[in-house]
């Protein structure tokens, strides 16, 4: 590619930081994701240099970069920002351009973004209180457990039946965890029931139209999560290519309409 030739969206979220490459024809040719870590700055420069390094390209060759997430300020590069919101729903538009609720489960936080046929936003709601429901949930009761994270989804796939836990707080969720523990429950049926966990906290956020789209960390890492959505809700939930990388998308596609 020859110099300015492409878009760079880069999503500064508490745990990890994403960079999305984009060319003239929104095609991802560059990505990147790392832990945020205790430097944003850093993080969001290094992602860069790793998603440039994926596309074959250098710097020089960005026409235009903008930032989102929590960390969205500090990024030293970007042009310009864009709250997660409009970046999310940029990039779930892009890939499913109808209406449809985006379900974005990240690591502190759950956003539910509905659209209308169109791609303007009709409703927005988010869960910052409190934990539950989110990644950092799932990553407390892995701890809780002694479950390495990257096992869990398997774990839920294999669970032959389901452990409904009754609090929505983290804190009185790991004590019904341990005392199914106690109780000789199967390790596989409790992680399902904190999958559930996961789909009710959300579902009660708001209504879903016909058309729901999971995006965030959350999904691309625990695909069975997205199967008992569409068998709760009773049909299926898409999910773009790139769940985790939607908002660095949503923001590459933003810089392409602003360049």
């Amino acid at each position: 590619m020859k110099a300015k030739s492409v878009y760079v969206g880069t999503d500064v979220g508490s745990s990890r930081t994403k960079v999305a490459v984009l060319d003239r024809d929104s095609k991802l040719v560059g990505r990147s994701v790392i832990p945020s870590g205790t430097d944003f700055e850093q993080s969001a420069v290094q992602g860069l240099q790793d998603a440039l390094q994926m596309a074959g390209l250098k710097q020089e060759s960005i026409i235009r970069a903008l930032s989102t997430g929590y960390g969205r300020k500090n990024v030293p590069y970007a042009d310009g920002n864009k709250t997660e919101i409009s970046c999310h729903s940029a990039g779930c538009y892009h890939y499913f351009p109808q209406e449809i609720t985006i379900v974005d489960i990240g690591g502190q936080d759950n956003k539910v973004m509905k659209l209308d046929r169109n791609g303007q936003r009709i409703s927005f709601k988010m869960n910052r209180k409190c934990a539950a429901g989110t990644g950092a949930f799932l990553e407390e009761m892995s701890v809780r457990l002694n479950i390495p994270l990257e096992e869990m989804d398997d774990k839920a796939r294999r669970a032959e039946n389901l452990v409904k836990l009754g609090s929505y707080c983290t804190v009185f969720s790991a004590t019904e965890v341990l005392e199914q523990i106690r109780n000789g429950t199967d390790v596989n049926d409790i992680v399902k029931g904190l999958f559930y966990s996961v789909i009710r906290r959300v579902r009660e956020m708001d209504s879903f139209s016909q058309n729901v789209v999971l995006t965030g960390g959350v999904v691309a890492h625990n695909p069975y999560l997205v199967e008992m959505t569409g068998e709760i809700i009773g049909r299926e939930v898409w999910v773009a290519e790139f769940p985790q990388f939607t908002g660095a998308i949503g923001a590459a596609l933003l810089a392409a309409e602003e360049g």
